[in-house]
């Protein structure tokens, strides 16, 4: 049965349509996010929604192969070519023909092993580890990373003609902090999942532990959720799980291990950090730019569909009736913007920003996620304006 993706968020759809437009091709795919966002759940739906469905779908985990062994791995070896061979044996890429293989964290790869697998994507061609021979493969490659391989190739640490080769399609698949109500979508199918599994019932939670379900900024993704739910239901399956209970399981910023604060920093290391701040900083202004004229229009409400935990209804309910709050937080800035043009100095866009963070605070009740959501901002940079402010 083929995989189902599992969400209701505009992006998660787009991202489903792509596939199934792609799946029927042989075109290359590289599928990129954070770790732990479902990249090789992607890949096999491509692949079962493809006409190579009934052959074989290998999944290779470039990372966890030692690199004396990867090129040995991917593509056979040919018996005595090296101590221990002694017999010879196909690769992943034999084992993937006419199927699918999918290559995850392709950004570990050696750059001696980019040149032959960029050989294979040209021609179907690549030959065994101690082999003048060529073998022909008529493979489907679906790739992932959670690296910015614009940075890897820019540090030449990527093939930069590898890469544009590899990106015919990419699926960029967002982190499940941005991901809304699919949250409560997961949770609800991991916890029929592990009540299966383990000869649990699971009793639910309370409306104010879903709360934090939906606020919490997950940087373990989908993966951190899955244990996190394993976790709930194996050991804290006698009441319904509180808030509270439920913050002992989170990961904190104040759960981090002690880092020496003189440590030296690597020069390359320092680099790719800088190069990323700059590219967050052009985020930010960007997001600035477009959050007051976010506000002054309408949004689109899209109905919430949730099923946990029991007071999941109400919980949503109250979400779909902030409609008037905006207009009201969109009534209160334009009159603020306009009796500010009256005066002799015309405010400024920190002045309007903070008033607009400020406000919207309020009426969403001191709720983050909301706030951000109604400021067309993410939850990282509204936590980063209200340092900046010092707004409590």
């Amino acid at each position: 049965m083929p995989h189902a993706i599992i969400g209701q968020s505009t992006e998660i759809k787009r991202l489903v349509s792509l596939a199934n437009q792609v799946a029927s091709t042989s075109v290359t795919v590289l599928i990129t996010g954070e770790s732990g966002t479902g990249k090789e759940v992607f890949a096999e739906y491509i692949h079962q929604h493809s006409n190579r469905a009934n052959k074989a779908f290998v999944a290779v985990n470039c990372g966890a192969i030692p690199q004396g062994l990867i090129e040995s791995e991917l593509f056979g070896h040919v018996k005595g070519s090296f101590t221990g061979a002694s017999s010879s044996r196909k690769g992943y890429f034999e084992s993937a023909n006419q199927g699918t293989i999918f290559l995850d964290e392709i950004g570990e790869l050696p750059l001696e092993t980019q040149v032959k697998l960029l050989r294979v994507l040209e021609s179907g061609q690549f030959q065994r580890v101690g082999s003048s021979e060529s073998t022909q493969v008529d493979t489907r490659i679906v790739a992932a990373t959670n690296r910015d391989l614009q940075i890897e190739v820019y540090h030449n640490r990527f093939r930069e003609d590898l890469y544009y080769r590899l990106k015919s399609v990419e699926l960029y698949l967002p982190p499940l902090r941005e991901r809304g109500n699919d949250i409560l979508l997961l949770t609800e199918k991991f916890v029929r999942d592990f009540e299966q599994k383990h000869s649990r019932q699971f009793i639910g939670f309370t409306s104010e532990a879903a709360e934090l379900l939906l606020s919490y900024d997950w940087p373990g993704n989908i993966r951190e959720l899955r244990n996190l739910i394993e976790s709930l239901i194996v050991l804290e399956n006698d009441e319904k799980i509180s808030a509270q209970l439920l913050e002992n399981y989170l990961y904190r910023e104040d759960k981090k291990p002690f880092v020496k604060k003189n440590e030296p920093i690597e020069n390359d290391f320092e680099k790719e950090m800088i190069y990323r701040a700059l590219i967050q900083l052009q985020t930010d202004m960007s997001q600035i730019k477009s959050m007051l004229s976010h506000l002054l229009e309408k949004p689109k409400q899209e109905p919430a569909k949730l099923l946990l935990p029991e007071r999941a209804e109400s919980i949503l309910s109250k979400e779909d009736r902030k409609t008037d709050k905006e207009e009201s937080l969109r009534d209160m800035l334009k009159s603020f913007y306009e009796e500010a043009k009256k005066s002799d100095q015309a405010p400024t866009l920190q002045e309007l920003e903070r008033y607009a963070i400020e406000e919207t605070l309020k009426k969403c009740e001191g709720n983050k996620r909301k706030t951000a959501k109604t400021l067309g901002i993410t939850e990282r940079t509204l936590y980063r304006k209200l340092k900046t402010y010092h707004i409590e």
